[in-house]
């Protein structure tokens, strides 16, 4: 019972947060979308199905209309929730290692250390993250795997700078100082001792980069530096601009899609927040 108090303490402070239980069902909506896709619809979503710009609710087998291209919209939405999840969590996940490791050396030795990293993480910071994307997707042969690349590369300065400072925060703290004394490694110390301390910040962060690193991938399919083997959403954004003002559902429906999902993951962020900030636990 008692190791399992802390997890339902965590779920019974994340329930509290009503908006954050409802960005959890939105992703999980996104979820099953993403896990249905070759079941609801196993033919390829490129395939031209039906007559162009059909209207949604027009014919009943294609429920959400079709493209420029005859191309049926629910079977691309839902193929294209597939990239998105798997772009987004990808790209954070290296961006959280990157981040996570250069803040860590930093914060823990100080020094010399502390100036290099700081030092090259301010040089990744003084470049606009979107055009960065661009030029590296633009240099590569655009594909999920160096789209993915490149939100990671372009993203991890920020958890770089937030590990730092909880790092210098909880190197002082006596459990670091007794670990210490009984002549524990510093590896040992960082990844036993500090980084478990450290993890609700990251977590935060992480579920928020997350969203973001979906509407750049999305800004990236849009301007045509996608991979252009799968369908995303941005792909369907980007092929329905030239019939804005006529179809306009080609654009709305994936756009609402990647709002829901970004609405969603800030919804959990928040609510990861609320129950993983220890100033919260007493309120």
């Amino acid at each position: 019972m008692s190791a399992q108090s802390p997890l339902r303490m965590f779920a019974t402070r994340f329930c509290r947060n009503y908006s954050a239980v409802v960005g959890l069902l939105l992703l999980l909506c996104v979820g099953l979308m993403a896990a249905s896709a070759s079941v609801l619809f196993p033919e390829d979503p490129w395939d031209m199905v039906s007559t162009p710009f059909l209207w949604p609710g027009q014919d009943p087998n294609f429920l959400l209309g079709s493209d420029i291209m005859g191309r049926d919209l629910a079977a691309g939405l839902f193929h294209g929730s597939r990239v998105s999840l798997l772009v987004g969590f990808s790209a954070t996940l290296a961006a959280v290692l990157i981040g996570t490791t250069i803040g860590a050396i930093a914060g823990y030795y100080g020094g010399a250390a502390d100036s290099v990293a700081m030092a090259i993480t301010e040089l990744f910071q003084t470049i606009p993250q979107f055009i960065f994307a661009i030029v590296v997707v633009a240099i590569l042969t655009p594909t999920v795997t160096t789209v993915t690349f490149a939100l990671g590369i372009v993203s991890w300065p920020s958890i770089a700078r937030l590990v730092r400072a909880e790092f210098m925060t909880l190197r002082e703290r006596d459990f670091v100082a007794a670990s210490v004394s009984i002549g524990m490694s510093s590896f040992r110390i960082i990844t036993t001792q500090i980084l478990p301390n450290a993890l609700g910040p990251i977590i935060v962060t992480g579920s928020l980069m997350v969203a973001t690193a979906i509407l750049t991938e999305a800004g990236l399919a849009f301007l045509g530096l996608g991979d252009p083997n799968v369908m995303s959403w941005g792909t369907i954004i980007g092929a329905g601009r030239d019939a804005l003002r006529t179809a306009w559902y080609i654009t709305a429906i994936p756009g609402l899609a990647i709002m829901f999902t970004v609405l969603g993951l800030n919804l959990v962020g928040e609510g990861l927040n609320d129950a993983l900030n220890p100033r919260l636990k007493n309120r």
